[in-house]
Parts: structure tokens; C-alpha cells; sequence
């Protein structure tokens, strides 16, 4: 591929959908800057006010491509909740030899919102590397399917099957 024909590189941190498209410009935000700025702070109240509480539901895909061996890991909203702070606050633990922020960014790709009404299928993949300080590296190597509805007060996470295996780009 010649420097003519390769395809713009993709700014990480820049909303991919056009300004007249609202609902997938918010689910975006909702789900990229916002869920890194919460998880990478560990704060949950960033991101508390994203999900539709009732009958929320999150499994859990265990990188595995058999469906059979996936778990329904997170049958309550709080399940997940207690997960999430525990993963996010592993990570603050963690000393790493580059931008975590900026890595997870890079990592991170949304492009592929599915709006029927007033629900949306979400795909969120991660493909990227963070370096930590001791040498090794956190694989960021998955795929996550959100249900999204949307509601008086716009859209929320209704729930998701996550940890989905994918092969990247």
C-alpha cells in the first residue's frame, strides 16, 4: 500500500460520526471518553448515571468463541459495578511505562452503532498494548456487544455481552 492509497490514520480521541448524527455521537461519548476517564480514575460516578438500572444484565463471553462457555457474570447492575471498580482499581496499581489513557484510546474502536427505535447495538472492540513499567504488557484483546435503549433522559446501557473473543483490526 503507497502512502497515496493507505487510509487516514484514525484519530483515537475524535468522535467518528457527523455532528447531525446526535444519538450515535452520544452513545460514542458515553462510551469511550466517559467509560475511560471513569474507569481510569476508578470512579464510579462518572459513568452511574449511563445504565438503565432495571433488569440490566451483563455476561460475560470469557474470550471464548464457544457460546457454551460463556457466563452470565453480572446479573445485577451492582455485580457489575463491584467488577468494574475491582478491574479499575487493579489497573491504578499498575505502573506503566507509557500513557495509559492515550493507550486505551488507541486501543479502543467504535464505529459500529445498529439504531433500531429507541435501541441500539453497540460493538466496542479493543486492540491494543500497554506497556507497564516492569516490562511486560497489558493486552487489551476483545470484543464488547452493548444493548443500549433510549430514555427520557437519553441513551443508557441496558446491558451487554462483553469479553467477546476478536482476532483486531
Amino acid at each position: 500500500m503507497t502512502a497515496e492509497t493507505a487510509a487516514p490514520l484514525r484519530d483515537p480521541f475524535k468522535n467518528p460520526f457527523p455532528e447531525s448524527d446526535t444519538a450515535r455521537r452520544a452513545i460514542w461519548e458515553m462510551l469511550v471518553p466517559r467509560d475511560i476517564t471513569a474507569y481510569l480514575a476508578a470512579d464510579w460516578s462518572i459513568v452511574a448515571d449511563d445504565f438503565v438500572e432495571a433488569n440490566f444484565t451483563g455476561m460475560n463471553g470469557n474470550r471464548d468463541e464457544n457460546p457454551q462457555n460463556w457466563s452470565l457474570s453480572f446479573a445485577s447492575l451492582e455485580a457489575y459495578r463491584d467488577e468494574w471498580l475491582r478491574q479499575a482499581k487493579e489497573g491504578q496499581g499498575t505502573e506503566y511505562a507509557e500513557d495509559a489513557r492515550t493507550a486505551i484510546f488507541t486501543a479502543t474502536k467504535l464505529e459500529e452503532i445498529e439504531i433500531d427505535g429507541s435501541a441500539a447495538l453497540v460493538r466496542k472492540k479493543f486492540d491494543g498494548r500497554i506497556q507497564r513499567k516492569d516490562g511486560g504488557e497489558d493486552r487489551l484483546l476483545w470484543e464488547t456487544l452493548y444493548i443500549c435503549r433510549e430514555t427520557a433522559d437519553g441513551w443508557k446501557i441496558a446491558g451487554f455481552v462483553g469479553y467477546l473473543p476478536y482476532e483486531g483490526h
